[in-house]
């Protein structure tokens, strides 16, 4: 910024204070920016060196006082952080600091990666500034903290993060912002007398788009209507599912709510875009028609565009869940909530006054609109019956009696005096959950002794009794520091020195915790170790799953120990490593193995599996209770199960603080490879529609594991290969996941010029290592089907494009006398060799040798690659060729 003051060692401080104001407003008037007195006020309290805490409704600007702090501290010389919620925010607000203060001034630091950390401007998630206040206290390299979204604090998961800045950070200048803090009287009398800094509350209530609230008692569509005769929209109709959003477009097509002229904007706007997955086609109906649907299960590059689209005014109705409330760039003017109740993984319950207050303040656009409207909806039961009352009345002149609806299961009943409450009512106040673990007490011991003789144990005793937590709570934090102390004692991770060290400890840390810490995930220091392992040892396989698929006899599965590594079992040898591509399948596994459980999915893979056997036993007439009974041991695959478990319990008695995490081995990115599936198939598949966002994700984050958890020494062509695949797949559906993680870790010369590519232009064939690896995939699946059975049916039943072979009875004559001479196909790990696979790139020739009981090689599949088909389809596509036999 030109308009930075320089600043001048000489200078009194009240000077430079009115010198970065005088600039700042100055950068404001350039841009067109008419201060409010909220912003204002809060801006003059942080100049005078206040903390501030700034309650004020959406949309009233709390984005530009932010800036005015990072503008403070670059002008005197200091560091300041702004922290969100979530990487997205964060992502966000990087790019958008990089514009205003140039990218040399501006770093990023997220549990993913990190560019130009030492920056004097900082954007990271709020637990990446805990950790750094538990590591290092009063010396966190740190003097303006910026903190978004701080209603998280009374988050039960994750509020631990948002507090202990406050409590380990004396030295920093915070402005804690937030349109839903409610009371924070006690943060403001905590903070001023932890650091001896007056604290100043700039609250408002006024809001540039006043909102206007109403009760509804006429049907959901109805409401629509009215919002849109009315032209009050954009409308964000609120969901509190993602299958209930997506659903619920379908039903507003036929209110038609564009005119010709719209439709024809939109049109061309979308004209070049690919709809190529499952749901693509539902998108692009419900998008021409005007109808958007926003929610975390859609993949990104969707739901760009649905905000692009939005910002332009060419949607007038948008289906969306509860989650809208932070980091998303939607403009609407109207919200119309579809009932006033959700599941919060316990129960059904009324939303919260804040929770209201979040989704509600979304409604009026800043520069557009003079008010913002905010719709209730009545239950939905309470709607029909009033309607078949009224009917009754109109209908029936003798008044017989209306058998009135019941509600939902499930339901959480409110009506217009619930409505008001929350329309009235404040944000509930925020509550304490501090919570302790291992990586707490590790990161307090290991800190240096303070000039003023104070040492990590005499940090960790004032963190536990000077905390937000009641005194009942706060004993019981107490009992668990010392619980989690003997067990690093009994572990060896705590060292015990006879004469103080280099930085004055007697007692620290015999790990490195910044480097192990860093990882991508909790337990990535665990898949390090496990890759490793399975590098330097060769055993048989023990596994639940057999060859063919089905699960072995043995089916006594060792359980995650649930102490640090006490009563564990023996230890299970490593999986054999038979070939290259059977070992980087199995260091697949172990990547799979850290990331957290999606659901979704794994919940589809377990409904699959239930379906096939319920249909063996009925076709053997197994007995009802032994049905039901086999039926709740299924389970999703989970490779090389055994020997996971065994491997995360030893290595938990060496680290405990991973405490109650655990390993969760899985076969998503693993099935998808062995069935030679693509990202489409495999959502079809499964049903999962409305879930690829979470595919979608699930898949970035095992390809950003692949390539962070496997040191360079272990990596083999095959891990290089299956890894580039897995780069090639998700990139052919949304590349803006990936791209935007590598331009973290390798940002070139200014990230702020680099564009994002939330849609992937190019063809399957451009990346040729990964393309390799899908034609090698397609050829042995077919082997797969082969080996499965003798009805060359299946060859055909199971392909996506049935032209790809042949006339049925000419593949098997050609595998007749195959089966003359022997009873099987084998594929096993060694069938999957890369030796056994045949590609020329020139002539597009593939061939696949398969492998006999006798092991002659004599039989071989061959095909070739369709170039245009493979271009058109984003798979590899190959026609049958012969079944050759080189006798």
């Amino acid at each position: 910024m030109r308009h930075l003051p320089r600043r001048d060692p000489q200078r009194p401080e009240d000077d430079l204070s009115d010198a970065v104001f005088d600039g700042f407003a100055a950068w404001c008037a350039e841009l067109g920016i008419e201060m409010y007195p909220a912003q204002e006020e809060a801006i003059f309290e942080l100049l005078v060196g206040n903390h501030v805490i700034l309650n004020t409704p959406t949309g009233s600007g709390k984005s530009l006082v932010a800036t005015a702090a990072h503008f403070a501290a670059l002008a005197t010389g200091r560091r300041s952080y702004y922290t969100a919620p979530i990487k997205a925010l964060v992502s966000e607000k990087f790019f958008a600091l990089c514009r205003d203060f140039g990218s040399e001034n501006v770093g990023m630091i997220t549990g993913d990666a990190s560019v130009n950390p030492t920056a004097p401007i900082i954007c990271c998630t709020q637990e990446i500034l805990a950790n750094q206040a538990l590591r290092d206290g009063p010396d966190t390299d740190v003097d303006v903290a910026i903190v978004d979204e701080f209603h998280y604090y009374g988050d039960p998961q994750r509020g631990w993060a948002w507090q202990v800045p406050l409590l380990e950070l004396p030295h920093v200048q915070f402005v804690l912002m937030s349109a839903t803090l409610g009371d924070v009287g006690f943060f403001q009398r905590d903070l001023t007398a932890r650091t001896g800094r007056e604290t100043s509350v700039v609250k408002s209530a006024h809001r540039p788009v006043p909102l206007h609230f109403e009760y509804r008692t006429s049907t959901l569509h109805q409401s629509i209507e009215s919002l849109l005769e009315s032209g009050r929209a954009p409308i964000y109709v609120v969901h509190f599912t993602q299958k209930d959003a997506t659903d619920a477009a379908q039903n507003y097509l036929a209110l038609d709510p564009l005119t010709k002229d719209e439709k024809a904007r939109i049109k061309e706007m979308i004209g070049g875009f690919r709809f190529d997955s499952p749901i693509g086609k539902d998108l692009r109906r419900f998008l021409t028609a005007g109808v958007g649907v926003h929610h975390a299960g859609l993949l990104p590059k969707y739901r760009l565009l649905v905000e692009k689209l939005a910002q332009d005014g060419l949607l007038k109705i948008i289906c969306g869940t509860d989650t809208l409330g932070v980091g998303v760039n939607v403009p609407i003017r109207s919200v119309l909530f579809t009932q006033l109740c959700k599941y919060d993984g316990t129960s059904v319950r009324i939303l919260s006054n804040r929770e209201f207050a979040q989704i509600a303040g979304r409604a009026g656009r800043k520069g557009f609109d003079d008010r913002g409207d905010v719709w209730v909806q009545a239950p939905e039961h309470v709607v029909e019956n009033l309607r078949l009352a009224e009917k009754s009345e109109t209908a029936n002149s003798k008044k017989k009696p209306v058998k009135k609806k019941a509600p939902d299961r499930n339901f959480a009943m409110w009506d217009q005096n619930v409505f008001e409450k929350l329309v009235d009512g404040a944000p509930e106040e925020l509550r304490s959950h501090f919570h302790v673990n291992h990586q707490m007490i590790m990161s307090m011991l290991d800190r240096p002794v303070r000039a003023d003789g104070v040492d990590g144990c005499a940090s960790i005793r004032r963190l536990l009794t000077t905390n937000h937590e009641t005194r009942k709570r706060q004993r019981g934090h107490i009992r668990r520091s010392i619980a989690v102390y003997r067990s690093l004692v009994d572990a060896g991770i705590l060292e015990f020195l006879d004469e103080p060290d280099d930085e004055g400890r007697r007692v620290r840390v015999t790990v490195d915790l910044q480097d192990e810490f860093a990882l991508h995930q909790p337990l990535s220091l665990w898949a390090l170790e496990a890759v490793l392992e399975l590098t330097e040892q060769s055993a048989p396989i023990v596994d639940d799953v057999g060859p063919d698929g089905t699960e072995s006899d043995d089916d006594t599965v060792p359980a995650p120990d649930d102490g640090c590594g006490v009563g564990q079992t023996p230890a299970t040898p490593a999986p054999a490593r038979s070939n290259e591509v059977d070992h980087a399948l199995n260091v697949l596994s172990v990547i799979e193995a850290v990331q957290e459980n999606p659901g979704v999915i794994i919940a589809a893979q377990v409904n699959e599996a239930k379906s096939a056997l319920m249909s063996e036993m009925k076709a053997a007439y197994v007995e009802y209770e032994e049905r039901m009974e086999r039926l709740a041991q299924v389970e999703a695959p989970k490779p090389n199960q055994d020997w996971t478990y065994s491997s995360f319990n030893r290595f938990r008695m060496r680290h405990p603080w991973v405490g109650g995490d655990t390993v969760k081995p899985k076969s998503v990115v693993r099935e998808l490879y062995e069935r030679s599936m693509t990202f489409g198939e495999y959502v079809s598949h499964y049903g999962l529609k409305r879930s690829e966002g979470v595919v979608l994700r699930y898949l970035s984050d095992v390809y950003k594991g692949l390539r962070q958890n496997v040191a360079e020494e272990l990596r083999t062509e095959e891990i290089d290969d299956l890894t580039v695949w897995l780069g090639a797949v998700v990139r052919q559906v949304d590349s803006s996941l990936i791209d935007e993680w590598e331009r973290l870790i390798d940002p070139g010369d200014d990230p702020a010029n680099v564009p994002v590519r939330s849609n992937a232009n190019g063809t399957v064939m451009d990346d040729t290592r990964a393309f390799r690896v899908m034609v090698r995939n397609a050829i042995f699946e077919w082997t797969q089907r082969l080996a499965a059975r003798r009805g060359y049916d299946v060859l055909v039943a199971a392909a996506v494009d049935a032209s790809e072979f042949a006339e049925i009875e000419d593949v098997a004559a050609r595998l007749a006398p195959y089966w003359e001479q022997f009873d099987r196909i084998d594929v096993g790990p060694d069938a999957r060799s890369p030796e056994r696979f045949v590609h020329e790139p020139a002539s597009g020739r593939v061939a696949q040798i398969l492998l006999d009981p006798e092991e002659t090689n004599e039989w071989r599949i061959e095909a070739v690659i369709d170039v245009e088909a493979s271009i058109d389809q984003q798979r590899a596509v190959l026609r049958f060729v012969d079944i050759v036999h080189d006798a």
